[in-house]
């Protein structure tokens, strides 16, 4: 869609609407909006994910030399909790090496909110509420269905995600013909997600899929039982994943340990050590009882104009900036 087009001209007024939409949408809800540095000391630590860095030219006492553009602004904003702001969201740019395509752009827009005395049950309802109010812009609504990982994959599969074996994970994939070296038990069932079990969901419903794994808890915390589960969620329009949240853990130690087990795997595969975040885990312990959520602002645009291209939503994509 050329950026001089009067429908792409649209799309930006229909972004333009949305952000009006979501600011309303927290004020009614007195989720304060806050900003937060896009350049910090800190990087991200997650192997997944790539982020750019830069170096600062100017005085040896403003600060580090080596900066990172921010790939969510989740960290700064846990610092606010922890000082007691009380719930908050921000509305912003955030940035990821290496994902360029049609349903990726390096520079991208993030909604990213917190609810004290949430957890990720709680919250997963209010982005779906978020989801259907902003689909009201363009006169849709979504019926809304929950299951939780374990669920999803017994009606998808037919195989429990917790207990099934490497050999049986691998079996549903054989088709796609994947190339096994170094992948972990969690990669295949990312894999069953993303070539089975993500294709096959309603078009233009909401799917939220809750409590997964433990070995992919991230930032989220542990419930421990037979299986622990990490209690996150994910949030699917359509068969695209739209959000993913968490019921935030609140200990240090045990996210210093994650932190570090996450530049071991960076080692292993060759990739670069990211600093860890010592500002973030100064206050971490501080961190009230809340769940937090980021949602892809550009990809729930794409919904709402029925493309799959991502540069039709954005005034100038990667390759025209």
């Amino acid at each position: 869609m050329a950026a001089e087009s009067p429908t792409h001209h649209e799309a930006l007024r229909l972004r333009a609407r949305l952000y009006a939409l979501l600011r309303a949408f927290f004020v009614e809800r007195h989720v304060a909006e806050v900003e937060t540095p896009i350049l910090s000391r800190a990087g991200n630590t997650e192997p997944n994910i790539d982020g750019f860095s830069t170096t600062f030219a100017g005085p040896i006492d403003a600060g580090a030399r080596e900066r990172h553009l921010r790939t969510s602004p989740e960290y700064p904003l846990k610092r606010l909790l922890a000082a007691g702001l009380g719930d908050c969201y921000e509305l912003g740019r955030v940035f990821r090496n290496g994902e360029a395509g049609a349903s990726h752009n390096p520079e991208f827009t993030m909604l990213e909110w917190y609810r004290v005395g949430f957890d990720h049950r709680r919250l997963m309802l209010e982005c779906a509420q978020l989801v259907r109010t902003a689909l009201g812009l363009v006169r849709r609504d979504a019926d809304v269905s929950a299951l939780s990982y374990r669920e999803w994959f017994r009606r998808g599969l037919g195989l429990d995600p917790f207990m099934a074996g490497e050999r049986t994970l691998r079996e549903p994939l054989a088709e796609f013909r994947i190339d096994p070296e170094g992948l972990t038990r969690d990669d295949w069932l990312d894999l069953l997600v993303t070539h089975r079990l993500q294709p096959a969901l309603q078009d233009g419903a909401i799917t939220i899929v809750y409590d997964f794994p433990a070995s992919q808890c991230s930032l989220a915390r542990i419930r421990h039982g037979q299986p622990p589960v990490a209690e996150r969620f994910e949030l699917y329009l359509g068969r695209q994943e739209l959000a993913n949240g968490y019921h935030e853990l609140n200990d240090a130690a045990e996210q210093r340990a994650r932190f570090e087990l996450d530049n071991a795997r960076r080692r292993a595969r060759g990739q670069s050590e990211m600093p860890i975040d010592e500002n973030l885990l100064a206050v971490l312990d501080r961190l009230p009882d809340c769940a937090g959520v980021a949602l892809g602002i550009d990809r729930l645009l794409m919904h709402m104009l029925d493309t799959n291209d991502i540069r039709d939503v954005l005034a100038f994509p990667f390759a025209e900036a």
